[in-house]
């Protein structure tokens, strides 16, 4: 069988360790779901230029807090259609409030349609083009599947955009984590002595420390005149250089439980450097630990950067990400007027959420002789 090592004298069967994790985690459900989930998430954010349907930067004063637009499928004579369709919207004022409110207008349909010319775009810098995942033809039509924000600009087109850099920076800001995580734990608990409380007294000063009123005080000491690139990166290794600790001291644990044991000295006897002792034999035997632990991290950092944003801290306009989008949602009248401006923190939610199911079928995966 593939994958499988069959012994021919007795007519069994073994698996190595990572085929007994991935079967065990194929069995978390729930774990396979999120999983499924995340790859959605993030190929959404790899080709968000494609996947959303405007320019985060496109406005229109006639489109102000547009509400979502409805999807139909039975037109106004009764007969169904597999392709949906939107009326077209119309905005008026109203007399006795003054508001704006916007009116269906029925005699403009525009039927939804894939791969449509839209707003020119240049897919990961690199290409141009126009074509666009889905979306209806003429300059008139609107499709506003989650609103428009006080600007007139598709909300959606925004959500999409935004989860690259709300996605990314979970993932370059845990890598950064990982880096120190293992490198200053496993110094710290492989030698022990004088380095050992060094790097222990800097990890309790930093864990002491109250997390956010650090990150708002390193965020304002930024220059305000960096790029958008140069505050994303800056804010990335921020929130690395804090995140860090909790790493460490879990890689300092397992690293003195087996420091001593056999397979390490039989490595030095064989004449290993200590750095390869570390890194070959010592960081891979507690390595599905790390993979479950990473994994739970990563929702830790996006919300960091979320915060941040949210108060002002971090990424700023016209830098799109979820945080920035939920600035908007500071204003009360404005998200009892417009509460589809919270939408954003629901992709946040459901993000967050499906990386703690992974995270904890990978950590029951981990130990595949458990029940």
């Amino acid at each position: 069988m593939f994958g499988k090592t069959k012994n021919k004298s007795e007519g069994l069967f073994t698996a190595s360790q990572w085929q007994l994790m991935t079967w065990r985690f194929s069995r978390h459900r729930v774990a396979v779901v999120s999983l499924v989930v995340l790859v959605i998430f993030y190929l959404i954010a790899a080709f968000c230029e494609f996947v959303a349907p405007y320019d985060p930067g496109r406005y229109s004063a006639k489109y102000v807090l547009a509400p979502p637009t409805t999807l139909h499928f039975v037109s106004p004579e009764g007969k169904f259609s597999l392709r949906p369709y939107v009326f077209g919207l119309e905005s008026a004022r109203d007399m006795e409030t003054l508001a704006v409110v916007f009116e269906v207008d029925e005699s403009q349909v525009y039927p939804i349609k894939f791969l449509v010319h839209g707003d020119p775009y240049k897919l990961w810098g690199l290409w141009e083009s126009d074509i666009h995942l889905f979306g209806v033809d003429g300059e008139d039509g609107m499709l506003f599947l989650w609103g428009a924000d006080s600007m007139g600009r598709d909300l959606f087109s925004r959500v999409v955009f935004g989860a690259r850099i709300s996605l990314s920076i979970g993932l370059v800001g845990v890598f950064l984590s990982l880096v120190l995580g293992v490198i200053l734990g496993g110094i710290s608990g492989y030698f022990g002595g004088a380095v050992d409380v060094v790097i222990q007294r800097v990890i309790e000063f930093l864990r002491s420390l109250p997390a956010i009123p650090l990150w708002m005080t390193l965020a304002a000491a930024l220059p305000h005149g960096w790029s958008p690139m140069r505050l994303y990166f800056a804010i990335t290794v921020l929130l690395s250089l804090i995140g860090w600790t909790g790493l460490a001291r879990v890689v300092r644990g397992r690293f003195m439980s087996l420091r001593e044991e056999d397979f390490v000295m039989a490595a030095r006897l064989c004449g290993a450097s200590e750095m390869r002792v570390i890194l070959r034999h010592l960081v891979p035997s507690f390595l599905s630990h790390l993979i479950a632990s990473l994994t739970l991290s990563i929702p830790g950092m996006i919300l960091s950067e979320t915060s941040l944003s949210f108060l002002g801290l971090g990424l700023q306009p016209p830098v799109v990400s979820w945080g920035v989008l939920l600035q908007t949602a500071q204003n009360l009248r404005t998200v009892v007027l417009a509460p589809w401006l919270l939408l954003p923190g629901l992709a946040v939610v459901i993000v967050v959420l499906a990386f703690n199911f992974l995270g904890d079928g990978m950590r029951d995966a981990a130990d595949p002789y458990s029940h």
